[in-house]
């Protein structure tokens, strides 16, 4: 601002030149409604309470929402991979231990404790697995074949893959993967048996090109971000069945993830390539139908949202920014 502000401004033009600063803050903390519409989300601009721990590109975020922790993945050469943040901000610890390259991330949590799933896409030894960790990083298991690309002939055998979702029962579902040769989608029961696989590379109806992210509904429905078809196609989680897709939200950029929030009414998908969250009408039991947006939230440029989760207590979004090496906080208003 003062390199802005001439050398003795008038009190019109000190005035002026606060309303635009205060502009800019308020555009940074609040999310616009359009078309008259109330915001429904508040940038918390105190979170996290430590950003310098962002050492890497933050590619995933997890969040528990019972015991109030928030878990980010990050990318880069000596960074740690995991980072461990309290709800309110607080950074806690960190681990680095066999992971290479996190792109996905996922808490479960069961009656008898907690574990973290992370889907690592690196090409070393550690990568093309899925790996459950404790909350303090102890590694547990591992699917997949550490270091090996897999084929889509093998159900355990991944290609980068870019995501999971795991409900309650312990059930698995797969997105796999960010770029590979496979492109499906994959359901495996509580002991990792295969249930059902669906998808080929292709533009058809439940074909994949890049399936980046994966989330379950209250009304047994699978809905995968089918990033390079710019679409949201969607599933029966008890037989795999096709139920439809989405198409005409994403003409400028494919959905790059997709959570509902907490209450189910509506699903919140980021759009990286054109900075960009797109908070989208759910639909009830019945048809599919097409997309409704009812907000959008334009991020600043080079922010690069990639993978988003919820709160499911309190509600709040977290987006991970690989452009911006951050993790921001929305809480609903």
């Amino acid at each position: 601002l003062s390199a802005a502000v001439s050398p003795d401004p008038t009190l019109m033009e000190f005035e002026y030149y606060i309303f635009i600063l205060c502009s800019q803050v308020l555009k940074a903390e609040y999310i616009f409604p359009q078309n008259g519409q109330q915001q429904m989300y508040k940038l918390d601009i105190g979170w996290p309470k430590s950003p310098e721990q962002f050492t890497g590109q933050t590619f995933c975020v997890a969040v528990d929402s019972l015991h109030g922790l928030v878990y980010v993945g990050q990318q880069g050469d000596n960074v740690p991979k995991v980072l461990v943040f309290s709800e309110e901000g607080y950074f806690l610890h960190s681990w680095n231990d066999t992971v290479e390259m996190p792109h996905g991330i996922f808490v479960w949590n069961t009656a008898i404790g907690s574990s973290i799933w992370i889907t690592d896409v690196g090409r070393g030894k550690y990568g093309h697995t899925l790996k459950q960790y404790s909350p303090l990083g102890k590694l547990m298991q591992v699917l997949g074949t550490p270091g090996n690309a897999g084929s889509s002939l093998i159900p355990l055998q991944f290609d980068q893959p870019a995501e999971l979702f795991v409900e309650e029962t312990g059930e698995i579902y797969v997105v796999d993967g960010d770029g590979g040769m496979n492109n499906r989608l994959i359901k495996l029961s509580d002991d990792y048996q295969e249930i059902w696989l669906t998808g080929t590379n292709g533009s058809g109806i439940g074909q994949f090109k890049i399936p980046h992210s994966v989330t379950v509904d209250a009304y047994g429905r699978v809905w995968v971000a089918d990033r390079g078809n710019k679409r949201i196609q969607v599933f029966d989680k008890t037989t795999g069945e096709w139920l439809g897709s989405w198409s005409g939200c994403f003409s400028e950029d494919g959905p790059y993830s997709v959570r509902f929030t907490a209450d189910y009414k509506y699903l919140i998908v980021a759009q990286m390539n054109i900075n960009r969250l797109a908070i989208l009408a759910a639909p009830p039991v019945g048809s599919i139908g097409d997309c409704v947006m009812v907000q959008s939230v334009q991020l600043a440029n080079e922010t690069k949202p990639h993978l988003v989760d919820v709160d499911m207590r309190s509600g709040a979004v977290y987006v991970a920014e690989i452009g911006a090496q951050q993790v921001q906080k929305y809480v609903p208003l």
